[in-house]
């Protein structure tokens, strides 16, 4: 009887290494399986993510499109009713005999025009009898200075420079003093 006892201990014992093995096995497939689903999610994940960052690609570059084609618009608005002056003050002149009135309503549009532009921070740049500076100015001419004292300054401004923000847009072109 032990040795029944023991043959039925053996059988039980290589029973259950049987069944722990084809646990493991069946855990080795799941993990197998499981790992070949990770790999599916993120291919997946991947996929959507790359679409995503497509699609944004896409709709920054419109809206840079959209932005650059209407950047001009808000100026172009403000700048409509100084067109509309000009239009009356050429229609009005065509018979004026007024000299003086016709130099006013000139004053007035340019007034007009000068605000507008100085509202989206365009600033004329003051160049005559400033020392010349590389970084504002633009030399056209070199003539003999009057004095020693106006030497390496601007006598003359031949065309005006303008800042928009701080930042110089255009250099003021100016005769200098050697």
């Amino acid at each position: 009887m032990a040795e029944e006892t023991n043959k039925e201990e053996m059988e039980k014992e290589e029973g259950t290494e049987n069944v722990q093995e084809e646990v493991s096995n069946q855990e080795d497939g799941s993990k197998e399986m499981s790992l070949e689903e990770q790999a599916a999610e993120f291919q997946d994940k991947y996929m959507r993510l790359y679409a995503e960052f497509d699609n944004y690609r896409r709709r920054t570059n419109k809206e840079k499109v959209d932005l650059i084609s209407s950047a001009g618009e808000g100026i172009l608005k403000d700048l409509l009713p100084v067109m509309d002056d000009f239009e009356r003050a050429i229609k009005n002149n065509e018979n004026a005999e007024d000299i003086e009135s016709v130099k006013e309503g000139f004053h007035l549009i340019f007034n007009k025009f000068r605000n507008i532009l100085e509202s989206k921070g365009l600033k004329p740049m003051n160049s005559k009898g400033e020392a010349f500076d590389s970084e504002l100015h633009e030399a056209i001419a070199n003539v003999p200075a009057p004095s020693e004292s106006e030497k390496g300054k601007n006598l003359d401004e031949v065309e005006k420079g303008y800042y928009l923000n701080e930042k110089v847009i255009r250099y003021a072109k100016v005769v200098v003093g050697q």
